[in-house]
């Protein structure tokens, strides 16, 4: 007996095949484990293109940021600049379009002006921050809803093992030890899913608050020259 149970633990796999226990589970497992599989990707193309657009539009708006202040007459930027390309840049062209039309009849009330043009680029701001992070929406889902789904998916596994005890009118482990590593295996791919999204939405939503912030202070500075030009006004 002993000599039997020995030779059948060394016949049996000596580690999971991750491909042969998707193979073998129900189809409403399979569905489960494709749909979070499908999820992990899409949230790993997420993590890489937010990184490269994060860093190339940091890049542009630095280099913006620096050429505006640098030249006498600020406008010249913005003329030799795509503001199409550079968030810096329509964050200035905002509260500069709303100068020119706020000042373009006399007499200007520079209080409404003012308050006008930081309105202007207060929701230019707003608007770049939530461009870039439309799509950690799926993100923040992703890493609340997959543990759920890979339970749902563990849940179906178990209850079709306990079918096979009844059909087959056996308890042991040879029975109903498969379809519970199937199951188990669907959990673990919702947490291989789930965990990724959770940690890239936490940081990149620091990253956006930090990118929204630094746009703010390069409004403010325009806010404040734009201010002093219209008291010459």
């Amino acid at each position: 007996m002993a000599r039997g149970l020995t030779a059948a633990v060394v016949d049996g796999p000596a580690r999971l095949d991750p491909v042969e226990l998707f193979l073998q589970a129900d189809i409403v497992v399979q569905a489960v484990m494709i749909g979070l599989i499908i999820a992990s990707i899409w949230t790993w193309m997420i993590v890489v293109s937010f990184s490269m657009r994060r860093s190339k539009l940091e890049g542009r708006s630095r280099d913006f940021e620096e050429d505006f202040f640098s030249r006498t007459h600020s406008e010249d930027a913005l003329g030799q600049r795509k503001r199409a390309a550079i968030p810096a840049a329509r964050v200035a062209g905002a509260g500069m379009d709303e100068w020119k039309r706020s000042t373009a009849k006399q007499p200007v009330d520079r209080d409404a002006t003012r308050q006008r043009i930081g309105a202007a680029m207060e929701s230019q701001v707003a608007e770049e921050a939530d461009e870039l992070s439309e799509r950690l929406n799926f993100l923040a889902t992703t890493g609340s809803v997959a543990p759920f789904v890979g339970l749902f998916g563990t849940v179906w596994g178990i209850m079709n093992s306990f079918f096979q005890i009844g059909a087959q009118q056996s308890a042991s482990l040879a029975v109903v030890a498969p379809g519970i590593a199937e199951a188990l295996f669907a959990t673990a791919i919702g947490l291989f899913a789930a965990i990724p999204a959770v940690i890239a939405y936490n940081r990149f939503s620091q990253s956006v608050n930090l990118y929204e912030a630094r746009l703010q202070r390069f409004a403010d500075k325009v806010h404040a020259g734009l201010s002093r030009e219209l008291d010459r006004v």
